[in-house]
C-alpha cells in the first residue's frame, strides 16, 4: 500500500508532507506534487501534514480521484525528487479551496 497525492493539492503545492517523509517519496511538478509508490512504506506521516486533505492512501483515495494513483506512479518517474520543505505556490491558500481542478494540472515538471 501506498499514498497518493489528489486533486485538492493541484496549484497549492504546500510542501509540509515533504518535510515529514522519512522515504524520500515526494516528486514535485509545476503545480502539483505526487508521491512515488515504490518507496513509501505507508507510514501515513504526509497525509497528517497536508492542509488542504490532498493525501489519502491508496485503498481509500475517493473514486472520483481514482485516477490519481496512475497519475502518482506515472510522474513520479518522470519529475524530480523534491526532499525538503520549499514555499506553496503563491496563490495556494486560495487554490486550496477550489474543486474541480483536474484542468488545471500542468504535466511539467518542477525545478
Amino acid at each position: 500500500m501506498a499514498f497518493v497525492v489528489c486533486e485538492p493539492c493541484i496549484k497549492c503545492k504546500f510542501t509540509d508532507c515533504v518535510a515529514v517523509c522519512p522515504c524520500d517519496c515526494f516528486h514535485e511538478g509545476e503545480n502539483f506534487l505526487v508521491i512515488d509508490p515504490e518507496p513509501c512504506i505507508d507510514c501515513d506521516a504526509c497525509a497528517a501534514e497536508c492542509p488542504v486533505g490532498a493525501i489519502h492512501a491508496d485503498v481509500a483515495v475517493p473514486e472520483k480521484w481514482a485516477v490519481y494513483i496512475d497519475l502518482n506512479a506515472r510522474f513520479s518517474k518522470e519529475w524530480p525528487l523534491l526532499t525538503a520543505k520549499k514555499d506553496a505556490l503563491p496563490d495556494a491558500d486560495d487554490w486550496g479551496k477550489v474543486a474541480d481542478k483536474r484542468a488545471q494540472i500542468s504535466e511539467r515538471p518542477g525545478r
